[in-house]
C-alpha cells in the first residue's frame, strides 16, 4: 500500500481508504469488523464514515454505521487510525437527524460531532467533513445551478468559526467538504486564509469512470490550493463492476432500494457502461478491475474511498491497487469519455 499527505494537514493516509456506509444495513456489525480487519492488514490505515449513515437513510438506519466502526475502533491503538466522519448538512428531507438539520452553524456541528465521538467511541476525529454545502447547488445527481431554489444558509465564515472551536477543543484535528464545488472551495480557502481558520485538507467528491465532472473545474483548484480528493463511488453503485449489465437484476442497492440510484439512470449510462466493460475484456480485466485500477492512478486522487457487502467483493478491490494501467489502455478509456462524457454527473 502507498501513502500520501493529505492536503497540508499533517495526515498521512492510505491510497485506499474504506467506506463503511453500507454497515448497519447490508452489512452485520461483524461483517463489518471483517471488513476493517481485512483492510487494516492490507495496509488500510484510513476509514471513512458519517453521521447520516447507513443507507438509505432512515430514522431505523442512522447512526448505526458510527456504532459499528466504534466498537471495533475501541480495541484498536486509535493512532493507527485516520477516522473520518461528516456532519449532516440541511436541505433534505432527514428530520430524524437532530429534529432535521437547519444548517452549519454553530450548534448544529457541536451536536453533530459529539453525537458522533459517542458512537465512535473516541475523543477525536480526525477528518471532520461537512457532507455537503449548506447553500444551494446542484448535487447528488443534479447537474445544473438553479437560482430559483436559492435558501437561506450558514455564511461559510461562521461555518469556519464554529470549527474552529472545535478543533481548539481537541475534538477535530482537521476538516474537508464533501459534494462541493469549485465557487466553495475557492470560498472556504480565502475566508480561512484572511482570519486564521482552519483550512480545508480534502473535499470528498463522486469521481468515476461515469462522472469526471471534478475534472474541469475542480481539479485545478483543488492542485493550485493543495485540496486533496477523496474520491468516492469509483464503481457507481456497482455499475461499473458490469453486474447490471449481465442481469439487470442483480443484488445490489440499485434493487434493493428504490429511487437510491437515480444519479445513474440517466439515459447514456447503460452505453457508456458497456463500452468500458468490453474495453475492460478485451485487456483481460474484469470491468471492476478496470474502473478501480484508473481510479487508483489518477493524478488528481489523493484517496480512493472502496466499499464492499462482501469479502469477495472487498478481496477484488485490493487486488487492483496491484494493477497498471497501459498508455494505450489509458487513452481508450479517454476515447470513450469522449463519446460518454460524463453520462452520471
Amino acid at each position: 500500500m502507498d501513502y500520501i499527505d493529505l492536503g497540508n494537514s499533517g495526515l498521512r493516509v492510505s491510497r485506499i481508504c474504506l467506506g463503511t456506509m453500507t454497515f448497519g444495513v447490508q452489512n452485520s456489525e461483524a461483517e463489518g469488523h471483517a471488513q476493517l480487519d481485512r483492510a487494516l492488514a492490507a495496509g488500510i490505515n484510513f476509514v471513512d464514515t458519517a453521521e447520516m449513515y447507513a443507507v438509505p437513510p432512515s430514522p431505523e438506519s442512522y447512526g448505526k454505521t458510527e456504532l459499528i466502526v466504534g466498537s471495533w475502533l475501541k480495541r484498536q491503538p486509535r493512532d493507527r487510525v485516520v477516522l473520518a466522519t461528516k456532519a449532516t448538512g440541511p436541505g433534505r428531507a432527514l428530520s430524524w437527524i437532530r429534529g432535521g438539520p437547519s444548517g452549519f452553524d454553530a450548534a448544529n456541528l457541536r451536536a453533530a460531532l459529539e453525537g458522533s465521538l459517542k458512537r465512535l467511541q473516541t475523543d477525536y476525529v480526525d477528518l471532520y467533513q461537512l457532507h455537503w454545502p449548506a447553500r444551494n447547488q446542484p448535487m447528488f445527481g443534479q447537474w445544473q445551478f438553479d437560482p430559483a431554489k436559492e435558501r437561506e444558509a450558514t455564511p461559510i465564515g461562521e461555518t469556519l468559526q464554529a470549527l474552529a472551536a472545535l478543533v481548539k477543543e481537541g475534538k477535530i484535528r482537521r476538516v474537508g467538504v464533501s459534494n462541493e464545488h469549485p465557487w466553495g472551495v475557492m470560498q472556504l480557502v480565502r475566508l480561512a486564509e484572511a482570519h486564521g481558520l482552519p483550512r480545508i485538507v480534502s473535499i470528498q467528491n463522486a469521481y468515476n469512470l461515469l462522472n469526471r465532472v471534478y475534472d474541469s473545474g475542480l481539479a485545478e483548484v483543488c492542485h493550485r490550493e493543495n485540496v486533496g480528493l477523496l474520491a468516492y463511488s469509483p464503481l457507481a453503485f456497482g455499475f461499473l463492476s458490469g453486474k447490471y449489465l449481465d442481469d439487470p437484476r442483480a443484488k445490489g442497492r440499485v434493487n434493493d432500494f428504490a429511487g437510491f440510484a437515480q444519479r445513474y439512470s440517466k439515459p447514456n449510462v447503460a452505453p457508456a457502461v458497456a463500452a468500458y466493460a468490453a474495453l475492460a475484456r478485451e485487456h483481460g480485466l474484469s470491468p471492476a478491475q478496470l474502473a478501480l485500477a484508473w481510479c487508483y492512478r489518477r493524478w488528481c486522487v489523493a484517496s480512493t474511498i472502496i466499499g464492499a457487502t462482501t469479502m469477495a467483493q472487498l478481496e477484488e478491490n485490493l487486488g487492483a491497487w496491484a494493477l497498471d494501467l497501459s498508455p494505450e489502455l489509458l487513452a481508450a478509456v479517454d476515447a470513450i469519455h469522449l463519446r460518454y462524457t460524463n453520462p452520471a454527473p
